[in-house]
């Protein structure tokens, strides 16, 4: 199925990471470039963390990677793939698709900036800023 025409990335879906994602791409539209391409590059950018201009040039130009990555981002396709992933991983380490609760944690934390938001906490009777993680 390796249908590239460069040498690889670290950052590269192997052939069965594409297999599995590759549904979830239906919606998107045709285009000169392959969607693994594509992805592909996006991945480096993501992994390298190089700017847009600076993706090597064995990639699709920097202008149809971003617009490729831009109307993904739009039509949700970066959601849908890490929900079908995230359900993916949880049903192979034998849990339910989804979490039946989640935990939301805060903590007062001691500050020395001036800050509106700030107030008495009532737990602990000092002038602290409330984070939530």
């Amino acid at each position: 199925m390796e249908e590239k025409g460069r040498e690889s990335y670290p950052s590269d879906l192997t052939d069965e990471q594409w297999e599995e994602i590759a549904p979830l791409y239906a919606e998107m539209r045709n285009c000169t470039w392959s969607k693994r391409e594509l992805t592909d590059a996006v991945l480096y950018l993501v992994d390298s963390g190089c700017k847009w201009r600076q993706l090597p040039h064995d990639f699709p130009p920097y202008s149809t990677v971003h617009s490729f990555y831009r109307r993904a981002r739009i039509s949700g396709l970066w959601d849908k793939i890490l929900e079908h992933l995230v359900k993916k991983t949880r049903i192979n380490a034998g849990r339910k698709e989804s979490p039946s609760y989640a935990i939301i944690d805060s903590q007062s934390v001691k500050t020395v900036a001036a800050s509106e938001d700030r107030g008495i906490d009532g737990g602990k009777k000092q002038k602290a800023e409330s984070g939530t993680l």
